[in-house]
């Protein structure tokens, strides 16, 4: 396995590990309602997208390259995203409300690039 592909599956199994222990951090650790939201929110997002870059992974062995680009857009969509959604929830900070769009876009275009990546690069049989 190449140093890239390492480094996407950790980080990807990473984000999983972040996103229970947000959710369950927002189920049994906060008594506010709207922070409480905000981690199940983060926690949601954040683990189908961990999910995502393993479904990347899989693409990418397929022999659909873009695949890797789309793994890269999910993860750094998924730390804008769900990380500004955990930091207002822990935090007095609002002014990261601002990069939760920004986060969004990225998961957007990600899902957009696996989609394209599929459309013209997977080979029919996947070699893993």
């Amino acid at each position: 396995m190449n140093a890239q592909t390492r480094l996407w599956l950790i980080l990807a199994a990473l984000n999983g590990l972040v996103a229970v222990a947000a959710g369950a951090f927002g189920a049994h650790g906060v008594a506010d309602l709207k922070a409480k939201d905000w981690l199940r929110t983060g926690a949601e997002y954040q683990l189908v997208h961990a999910l995502a870059v393993f479904a990347c992974f899989v693409v990418w062995k397929a022999g659909a390259s873009a695949a890797g680009v789309a793994a890269w857009l999910f993860l750094v969509g998924a730390a804008l995203f769900s990380g500004s959604l955990y930091l207002m929830a822990l935090t007095t900070q609002r002014w990261m409300v601002l990069a939760t769009p920004l986060g969004g876009l990225f998961l957007l275009v990600g899902w957009a690039t696996l989609a394209w990546a599929i459309f013209t690069g997977a080979r029919s049989s996947p070699s893993l």
